[in-house]
């Protein structure tokens, strides 16, 4: 039997309360610790302690992070799922299982490893046996693969961070597990690890970390916020950087942070912290979303700046909230009543969840609006590998007036006047000493003064078209990889970067020759027109059920394209698994056209 190495998927089945995501973040940063690519997917309940958790790692030579198939070991610890996990295996599948849980392992087509976990961990600490028996199967699962001991022993130091007793646990809890294996197991499945050359600038960020240090980094001044999933963290992370980096000579934080009574009170204070000239923001999932959709209409108009982030989970309603999906996307574009149109930023990887924190404040401030920035729980709430951050070098105020100078050279300033054709006016901020300090959400003229003139609203509801639509050039625009022969084209958008190369791998080994546009920001700028002009047939592909992209484009494409555009969208809560994807989309191909020649 031939050693497969560093290709394949780990599933590990525990119950939520039981440590074992600090046992699972220790596998994940070993084999990161030995150069070997591998991604982590915590799919967790949204209930209470006790309920199933499993822990995905995708081990992966060639790159892939999507979940993987299929799954070729399976540590079995949680008995409420125990009889599912079995019967979801396909014969071959390595089993590593808690004896002392005292469920049947009834299948004869699968390799077994049986380890007392619970009883060696009481052996260890009776009052943490619980606990402990999830850090025995990573000694398990090491001894079997080959993981490094110096590099666990790393791991370990990590995730605890200089508390010397659970280190001095945890390590001895591993190495039982390992000398279990060598005294009472005999290796019989393929998989092993290897290691590679590790990059020594690589490390370890979940994306809503990675926003909340952007945010600091973009000068942020007000964070309002109301806990709810998947978003919590971002505001964690923000408090927690806080007094590191933004704090005075005299150690006070420069930065005011509220924990409101709901999400619409955090989306009020943002809208009143941006026009008093901060640099506000909240962070908030779907629901949220939903409830602030007053005041984003009020800031839309009233061209007040500030930052929402929406880390997106399943819904509608309460729906899966903790689970992933790209379901907020259309409410986002269009949020709040009437005709609104507002800019949309769409990280697709760690680096970016970075840049658009601090790049939010400056395209809210410079064309005077809210900016949305959209990520979901898969890129916000798992572990990515990052390559390091560029760090802005100056801020983006847009237009302000700060002296009384520079207000006199304006020609018939007014506030909702478009002096320079592009949309944007200029404003002047409280506490400057320059009048008029004016923001209106109702009808107004170019003055801000109040109005019904039809023809006044049409001149502003035109002219806030045109500043949006300004901003199709110069916000981030899309990623492209390009085939020579131009036959499908992809066109994507957030977390599903981490699967396309798989998907598109896939779609390649069957003749087809794929070309990628990432979408990373709306409006949609000119270079996806083209993108779709070029190619013969163009696929849109979202975690979503009604392809909310596709509906966006056929809005906004040339009505000669439009027949070129076709939806793939399908979201379980699950990330996107690669060859579920390639499915769909050879089955579009052949619906619609019947394959390529």
């Amino acid at each position: 039997m031939g050693n497969i190495v560093n290709d394949f998927t780990i599933n590990i089945a525990t119950a939520n309360g039981t440590g074992s995501q600090s046992a699972n973040l220790i596998l994940l940063e070993s084999l990161f610790g030995m150069g070997v690519p591998a991604s982590g997917k915590n799919l967790f309940p949204s209930n209470i302690s006790g309920r199933p958790v499993w822990y995905i790692i995708r081990v992966s030579d060639a790159g892939y992070q999507a979940p993987g198939d299929r799954t070729h070991i399976q540590i079995l610890m949680n008995k409420d799922t125990w009889q599912e996990d079995l019967e979801s295996l396909e014969p071959g599948s390595v089993v590593i299982y808690n004896t002392d849980v005292k469920m049947p392992v009834e299948r004869d087509d699968l390799i077994l490893y049986p380890v007392p976990m619970t009883k060696i961990a009481r052996g260890l600490n009776p009052k943490l046996s619980k606990m402990i028996a999830n850090i025995v199967y990573v000694g398990v699962l090491a001894e079997l693969i080959g993981l490094e001991q110096v590099i666990i022993e790393e791991a370990i130091n990590k995730q605890f961070k200089g508390k010397e007793r659970a280190i001095e646990l945890n390590s001895e809890a591993i190495n039982l597990g390992r000398s279990f294996v060598k005294e009472n197991l005999e290796k019989s499945d393929p998989y092993v690890i290897e290691s590679r050359e590790k990059d020594p600038n690589g490390f370890f960020i979940d994306g809503n970390e990675a926003i909340a240090l952007g945010s600091v980094f973009g000068g942020i001044t007000m964070l309002s916020w109301y806990p709810i999933t998947p978003s919590t963290s971002i505001a964690e992370g923000i408090i927690d950087y806080l007094p590191k980096l933004r704090a005075n000579e005299e150690g006070k934080v420069t930065c005011a942070v509220i924990q409101t009574e709901d999400e619409l009170a955090a989306a009020g204070m943002v809208v009143g912290a941006g026009w008093a000239g901060g640099r506000s923001m909240t962070c908030t999932s779907g629901p949220g979303i939903s409830l602030m959709s007053e005041f984003i209409g009020l800031a839309y108009f009233a061209e007040v700046p500030g930052v929402i982030w929406d880390i997106n989970r399943a819904g509608p309603s309460t729906g899966l909230p903790t689970r992933t999906q790209q379901g907020d996307l259309s409410m986002l574009y269009e949020a709040s009543h009437g005709d609104t149109k507002h800019i949309v930023l769409i990280p697709g990887n760690m680096e970016e969840c970075f840049e658009f924190g601090w790049r939010a404040f400056d395209i809210a401030e410079h064309y005077q609006t809210l900016v949305f920035g959209f990520s979901d729980l898969d890129l916000g709430m798992n572990r990515w590998i990052c390559k390091g951050f560029d760090y802005p070098d100056e801020m983006d105020r847009g237009k302000v007036v700060h002296t009384q100078e520079e207000l006199d050279a304006i020609e018939n300033y007014g506030r909702y006047r478009d002096v320079d054709g592009d949309g944007i006016c200029y404003r002047t901020l409280p506490g400057s000493g320059l009048d008029p300090i004016l923001y209106r959400g109702t009808g107004h003229d170019e003055d801000g003064v109040y109005s019904e003139n039809p023809d006044v609203y049409v001149a502003n509801m035109e002219r806030l078209k045109r500043k949006i639509d300004g901003a199709r050039t110069t916000l981030p625009q899309p990623i492209l990889r390009e085939e020579e022969k131009k036959q499908v084209g992809i066109i994507y958008y957030g977390s599903m970067e981490n699967t396309i190369q798989e998907i598109d791998d896939i779609l390649e080994e069957t003749g087809l020759s794929v070309s990628q546009c990432r979408v990373r920001s709306l409006p949609l700028s000119p270079v996806v027109e083209e993108f779709v002009a070029s190619h013969e047939f163009v696929i849109i592909l979202e975690i979503n059920r009604d392809g909310q992209l596709y509906g966006i484009l056929r809005k906004e494409l040339p009505i000669e394209l439009v027949p070129r555009v076709h939806s793939v969208s399908y979201s379980d809560g699950i990330p996107p698994r690669a060859t579920m994807y390639a499915d769909m989309i050879q089955e579009k191909i052949q619906e619609v056209r019947g394959g390529f020649e």
